[in-house]
């Protein structure tokens, strides 16, 4: 009778227990919760790159990522896949190709510059989480096909025409040597270390202002969002060799230059940090960093572009599958002497 009684209570009562295939462990964190904070992390370097550059910057911005998102959307409806751009991944990669542009380009470029972002680097290859190359930054280095358009920056606050869709044939009369343009004659740039640090120089709408960057890392660390290895070792390793090896004679002049200048704080912080192309363990983190700050010196000091950032990143994008396999946890209960035994079966 008591048995009986026992299975009937069990029979009402709800399971206690539910079986569900792995992952078990949820987690309050979404796509469209990093994300959110990832482009609040941009807001104050975003508007500070308008209030240098003007409204033109802004139309860029707008363009860059409203394309993004109508190529996302496009690709979901001819893939005949769920609608993704509402994960605001999309908004993100727009949003930090259209910051690493300068003020001066073309309305026309920036869509095209999201177009291979977003169709070729991220969609092609399934989408979210399956691409092998950070977005933004394929795209940027994809408009280098047009060179004149990515290496023409604007003085700061020289605000140019927003109306002008095109300055291709201006391009020479509105340019200004950028910090790390006269770093690479050997020479120290006729910037101040401190207006490097707020913002007060010529460079891409969102790579000028050190300190606003910076507050925004310090935002995306606090909230979890991103890990502090990445940008620590990236920034440090710039630091240590640019010290070690300056470029002029003034060792802390070199090195505080090519710290602030270009897009070495936006690029370490925002893109060298994508979950999809950085590696998962702590200590692959610090060796990637680690490998991007080098090679964005090399490029640097011998490449023929002033700026290494981008394609270093990119680089290393490559090797995160090695990375994380040099540096995958041992597992539970095996030792040097099992990988040996496994390995003469």
């Amino acid at each position: 009778m008591e048995k009986n009684s026992n299975a009937e209570q069990a029979i009402r009562e709800p399971d206690l227990l539910t079986v569900s295939p792995p992952p078990h462990i949820k987690h309050t964190d979404t796509t469209p919760r990093i994300m959110s904070d990832v482009i609040i992390a941009l807001i104050p370097a975003s508007v500070w790159g308008v209030i240098v550059f003007g409204f033109r910057a802004l139309v860029i911005l707008i363009v860059s990522t409203g394309s993004a998102v109508i190529f996302e959307s496009l690709c979901c409806l001819l893939f005949k896949k769920k609608q993704s751009v509402g994960d605001l991944s999309a908004v993100v990669t727009g949003l930090l190709l259209g910051l690493n542009l300068p003020s001066s380009a073309s309305y026309w470029l920036p869509a095209v510059g999201s177009f291979f972002a977003i169709v070729v680097v991220k969609q092609l290859f399934g989408g979210i989480g399956k691409n092998f190359l950070n977005p933004a930054l394929a795209g940027r280095a994809f408009l280098f096909a047009w060179p004149s358009e990515m290496t023409s920056f604007p003085e700061a606050f020289n605000k140019l025409d927003v109306l002008k869709i095109s300055y291709s044939s201006e391009l020479d009369a509105v340019a200004t040597a950028t910090p790390l343009a006269s770093l690479k004659g050997g020479e120290l740039p006729g910037i101040s270390i401190l207006d490097l640090f707020l913002g007060n120089c010529p460079g891409s709408i969102g790579e000028i202002s050190a300190l606003l960057l910076i507050l925004g890392g310090i935002y995306l660390t606090v909230r979890k969002v991103i890990s502090w290895r990445i940008p620590v070792a990236f920034i440090g390793t710039v630091a240590a060799l640019s010290f070690i090896f300056p470029a002029t004679l003034d060792r802390f002049g070199s090195m505080g230059a090519e710290i602030f200048s270009g897009g070495l704080i936006l690029g370490a912080v925002f893109m060298a940090t994508d979950y999809c192309t950085s590696p998962v363990t702590a200590k692959g983190k610090i060796l990637f960093g680690i490998g991007c700050g080098a090679v964005t010196v090399f490029i640097r000091y011998f490449g023929g572009y002033n700026e290494g950032v981008s394609f270093a990143i990119l680089i290393m994008n490559m090797l995160v599958y090695y990375f994380d396999k040099a540096t995958k946890p041992r597992i539970f209960g095996t030792g040097g002497s099992h990988r040996k035994r496994e390995e003469t079966r």
